[in-house]
C-alpha cells in the first residue's frame, strides 16, 4: 500500500507543482499516512484530485466508517477545529495525525460519512495552554486564508473549501418505491427489452422447451437489493480504470485537431 500511494504522490508531482520537498517527503510515507491516501483513491480520488487535497482541499467523502478506521491510537490525537459545527463534537472529536507528507491531516464526521482537510501548520489550541509558536503560524496561515479564500496545505494553496468542498463518493440514489402505475409501465417496458433482446443459438422447438426464467417482477433487478457501490449511476460498482497512457503516435492521431485519417491508414516513412 505505502509503494503505491508513494507512487501516486511522483505522479501527481510530474503534472501540477508543488511546495518544494514533497518527493523528499514521499520517501518517508507512514503505513497511517498511506492507509488514508489510499482510503480516498478507494472511494473515487483521482490523481489530479490529488493536488488539491495535497494542498489542504476540503474533502467529503460518503462513508461514516471511514471516521473510526482513521482512528489510530498510536500516532491519533484530538483536535479542536472550527469545521462541520452542526456535529456533536463530544460524541465525535475532531482528529489530528502528523506526518512528514500530510503534515497535520485533521477529520472528522458529517451527518452522513467523513470529513478530511490536511494542513500547513499544526494548532494545538486549548483550555488553560499558552500558544506555542505553531499556533501562531496556524494564525498566520489563516489570514493567508481570510486574503486568498484559499486553504493553506501542507504542499500549496486550494480553493476547494469547505464551502466548497471535494465530493468522493456521493450519495446520489436514494431508495424510493414506485407508485403502482409507473411500476406496471416499467415492467412492461423491462420485459419488452428483455423480449427484444433474447437470442439463442438452438433450434426454436428446443427453445420453447427451455425457456429463460421470467421474473414476476423484472424491476426488482434494478439494485434494489445490491450492497456497497450498487445504486451509484451506470458502473458504479465496477472496477474499470486506464493504467497506461496512450503510445505517442496514438496519442497524436486521438488528439491532434482537425480531419481524422480514415480507418486502416497506416503511417509510412515518407508521411513522416
Amino acid at each position: 500500500m505505502r509503494t503505491r500511494v508513494q507512487l501516486l504522490l511522483e505522479l501527481t508531482a510530474r503534472n501540477d507543482t508543488y511546495r518544494e520537498g514533497l518527493l523528499s517527503a514521499a520517501s518517508g510515507l507512514s503505513a497511517q499516512e498511506a492507509a488514508i491516501l489510499a482510503d480516498l483513491e478507494r472511494n473515487g480520488l483521482q490523481v489530479p484530485q490529488l493536488h488539491d487535497v495535497l494542498c489542504g482541499g476540503h474533502v467529503l467523502v460518503d462513508d461514516p466508517q471511514l471516521y473510526e478506521a482513521w482512528l489510530f491510537p498510536e500516532v491519533s490525537h484530538p483536535r479542536l477545529s472550527s469545521h462541520h459545527r452542526d456535529i456533536d463534537k463530544s460524541r465525535y472529536p475532531d482528529i489530528g495525525l502528523r506526518g512528514q507528507v500530510v503534515r497535520e491531516k485533521l477529520h472528522g464526521r458529517t451527518a452522513n460519512g467523513t470529513w478530511l482537510q490536511l494542513e500547513k501548520t499544526p494548532a494545538a489550541f486549548g483550555k488553560r495552554k499558552l500558544p506555542s509558536l505553531n499556533d501562531l503560524r496556524h494564525l498566520m496561515d489563516y489570514v493567508v486564508y481570510r486574503v486568498t479564500r484559499s486553504n493553506v496545505g501542507p504542499w500549496g494553496l486550494s480553493r476547494v473549501t469547505e464551502r466548497r468542498p471535494m465530493y468522493l463518493s456521493p450519495a446520489i440514489a436514494v431508495p424510493t418505491a414506485l407508485t403502482p402505475p409507473v411500476s406496471r409501465s416499467l415492467a412492461a417496458a423491462l420485459r419488452r427489452i428483455a423480449s427484444d433482446d433474447d437470442a439463442t443459438s438452438v433450434s426454436a422447438d428446443l427453445a420453447a422447451r427451455f425457456p429463460p426464467p421470467v421474473p414476476a417482477d423484472p424491476s426488482d433487478e434494478l439494485g434494489e437489493a445490491l450492497s456497497g457501490r450498487a445504486g451509484r449511476g451506470l458502473f458504479g460498482n465496477s472496477q474499470v480504470w486506464i493504467s497506461e497512457a496512450p503510445l505517442p503516435p496514438a496519442a497524436g492521431v486521438l488528439f491532434t485537431p482537425g480531419e481524422q485519417p480514415p480507418p486502416g491508414t497506416r503511417w509510412i516513412e515518407e508521411d513522416r
